[in-house]
């Protein structure tokens, strides 16, 4: 597979060396496209069978797709769907007898059925949007599901006297909306997500809200299937205030919405209880910081009474379900960069199942994973393998036992980088910090490495021990390389994440070289071939790092925020950042804007940076990438910008776009490395 090179000017490709071929028995860059992964679990009440996406990458559309398929306790693998598309969105029926789900087959999202017991499938639906979130009533009788509904363009202006047959320019495009952009969806059409039903026989989908909010996210019938629950923030100043969801009834028969809660906060995910009394729920008064735990909220129906189940739990629950009697609830968390799910009772003690979920971000080692129960209380999850991307796994009498090896083939004959865990003290005050090092192949402690610090986005976010294609690739490349969770990161409570609150970078530049410190300490690091990367809000620390200290050859800034007062006027959420991250718009208090803003900084940059960022990301704009890069150029840094046609925020969803970006950095950085081999090939 030939990497295709975007190079900032001609002149870098005449001048600068190819890198060696890695040997077969390392990960290189085109591997990417042999990887799979799991996702969309769902396991049958008797605990026997799951069924899941089995995501696999189309090295000649260049996209990820995803097939449907079922896996026993015995671990025998059987297709389920097949074809070069994409299937998402499951939801196994009551009876466990059909499996509803979202696919592409036919050309665009349609809604199918699988007939487990008969062997057959079709297609319900003809919709002109994207379906999702679909969710069985209570009797099988029913499909709830939300899909984006058009309205009519905002045209004020119509030109008039155009002859037939000319060949104007395109109409002008006129905005007035809020939210008027979104990374990864472009420019918005006019409209909103509402909420309809579907026969599970098929025919026409009825539609059940019509105004100008979104509805969206997990749905909950009723016991007897005669009202809907879901979240959306349905306020009138809802644009301004992103984060006030509530949780809301809606009446089938007479289409009546309710409210159930009435706080300032968001409230989401509303699981109705097995017997139909209780209403659990996550959400959290909103304090105007950055980070907030999500807590469970358990509401009677009858009386509307409202009692916290994880009030002393310092952590964010994510996702929640119900036991099948009822008498408590299974709870997702992220504690010290790994995911936990904990089984919680309504009254009692909670109880840890297991800490080996993750595995679905597959391009960095971020948390992300999901899990399922059967109604005996089999726990099914995709399971976290720092060599490995997810895998089907259970948790039965205790014990975790692997179903699947999706990636064996791919990667069991590759020699991986082995991932440790670290901990150290923070240089600005002492706090433990936790980190992870990745041994590059073949690696001997009697021998000096070059060290490659990695740094997360987020910023409130976290790393964790699951596999990273880059990572990997890094380490397969010769690079000893360090991820850490600096503070602000999620999974170590609510103190430790608002310590970045109205004051980001700053302590997390001490503790991301702290970081650096212990490993050069360890005795086997090229003190002068240290090279440092990251992207989102890694890509803000990493600019923040070469405007503060000289220590690193070179650096990488991927899909930064360089300037916070221009960030915040051009990102797509805007609304978000203005009053969570900084408490005042840019007018209002510039100097705090241009004091946490790395290009206040640019004068004292004197490190090899190069910038790299998608073409169409709306949430760090290239408009951020653009200014450090002619600011560097100023300076005379040496710099280039690398710019990716077509991606968003999310570059790694087109597999060659992973590709390049980790050949990009490692070409920079050996560029470095060897500064009189280079010499040479001038």
């Amino acid at each position: 597979m030939k990497t295709i090179r975007y190079f900032a000017t001609t002149l870098l490709i005449a001048t600068t060396p190819v890198l060696a071929e890695a040997p077969q028995d390392r990960l290189q860059s085109q591997d990417v496209f042999d990887l799979e992964y799991a996702a969309d679990l769902n396991i049958s009440d008797d605990g026997k069978s799951v069924y899941f996406i089995r995501h696999f990458m189309d090295i000649q559309q260049d996209k990820k797709l995803g097939n449907i398929w079922k896996v026993d306790r015995q671990g025998q693998l059987t297709p389920v769907t097949s074809g070069q598309h994409q299937d998402f969105s499951l939801a196994l029926s009551p009876d466990n007898k059909r499996l509803a789900y979202v696919s592409t087959q036919s050309g665009s999202a349609q809604i199918h059925m699988q007939w487990l017991d008969k062997g057959v499938g079709g297609q319900m639906t003809h919709l002109t949007s994207t379906p999702g979130g679909l969710t069985w009533s209570p009797d099988g009788q029913y499909l709830a599901f939300s899909m984006f509904v058009k309205d009519k363009p905002n045209t004020p202006v119509n030109l008039k006297g155009k002859p037939e047959g000319a060949k104007w320019a395109e109409p002008a495009i006129y905005i007035d909306e809020l939210y008027y952009r979104a990374d990864g969806g472009g420019y918005a059409e006019p409209g909103n997500q509402q909420l309809f039903v579907l026969s599970s026989e098929g025919g026409t989908p009825r539609q059940l809200t019509f105004d100008g909010f979104d509805h969206g996210g997990a749905l909950s019938f009723s016991k007897d299937g005669k009202a809907l629950y879901f979240s959306a923030n349905r306020h009138a100043e809802h644009e301004m205030e992103p984060l006030n969801s509530e949780i809301y009834r809606l009446d089938l028969a007479s289409g009546k919405i309710t409210a159930m809660t009435d706080r300032v906060g968001p409230d989401s995910q509303p699981a109705v209880s097995p017997d139909g009394k209780l209403l659990a729920y996550l959400g959290f008064d909103d304090q105007g910081t950055n980070y907030e735990n999500a807590r469970v909220h358990l509401m009677n129906l009858q009386s509307g009474d409202v009692r916290v189940l994880t009030a002393d739990l310092d952590r964010s629950v994510d996702d929640i379900e119900w036991d099948a009697k009822g008498k408590g609830l299974y709870i997702q968390y992220d504690d010290q960069g790994k995911t936990l799910v904990a089984y919680q009772p309504l009254d009692g003690k909670r109880k840890i199942l297991t800490d080996a979920l993750g595995g679905q971000s597959y391009g960095r080692p971020y948390t992300g994973s999901e899990f399922d129960v059967a109604e005996d209380g089999t726990l099914v999850f995709t399971y976290s393998n720092p060599q490995r991307p997810a895998d089907v796994a259970v948790v039965a009498k205790g014990k975790t036992e692997p179903l699947t090896r999706l990636n064996d083939d791919a990667l069991g004959h590759k020699q991986l980088a082995r991932i440790e865990e670290i901990w150290y003290k923070s240089s600005a005050d002492g706090r433990d910090i936790q980190g992870w090092i990745a041994y590059p192949p073949g690696f001997d402690k009697s021998k000096k490495y070059p060290l490659l610090l990695e740094i997360h986005g987020g910023p409130v976010t976290a790393y964790g021990p699951h596999f990273s294609a880059e990572v990997q690739l890094f380490a397969a490349a010769g690079y000893v390389v360090l991820y850490t969770n600096p503070r602000g990161s999620s999974s170590y409570g609510k103190e430790f994440a608002q310590t970045i609150h109205l004051n980001y970078p700053s302590q997390d530049y001490d503790d991301l070289m702290s970081g650096v410190d212990k490993v050069i300490d360890m005795g086997f690091i090229k003190e002068d071939e240290l090279f440092v990367t990251g992207g989102s809000g890694g890509g803000v620390l990493t600019a923040w790092i070469v405007g503060h200290t000289d220590r690193f050859k070179a650096a990488v800034v991927a899909k930064p925020v360089i300037n916070w007062y221009s960030f915040v006027l051009t990102s797509d959420f805007y609304p978000y950042f203005n009053k969570y991250w900084f408490a005042s718009k840019p007018w209002e208090n510039p100097e705090l804007y241009l004091k946490r803003s790395p290009i206040s900084y640019v004068g004292n940059v004197k490190t090899p940076t190069m910038l790299l960022t998608g073409e169409a990301d709306y949430r760090t704009p290239i408009s951020e990438t653009e200014q450090f890069y002619q600011a560097l150029k100023l300076q005379q840094v040496e710099t280039a910008m690398v710019r990716i046609p077509d991606a968003p925020h999310g570059i790694y969803k087109r597999p060659s776009n992973l590709m390049s970006k980790v050949e990009y950095i490692l070409w920079w950085f050996e560029k470095y490395r060897n500064p009189q081999d280079n010499a040479k090939e001038q």
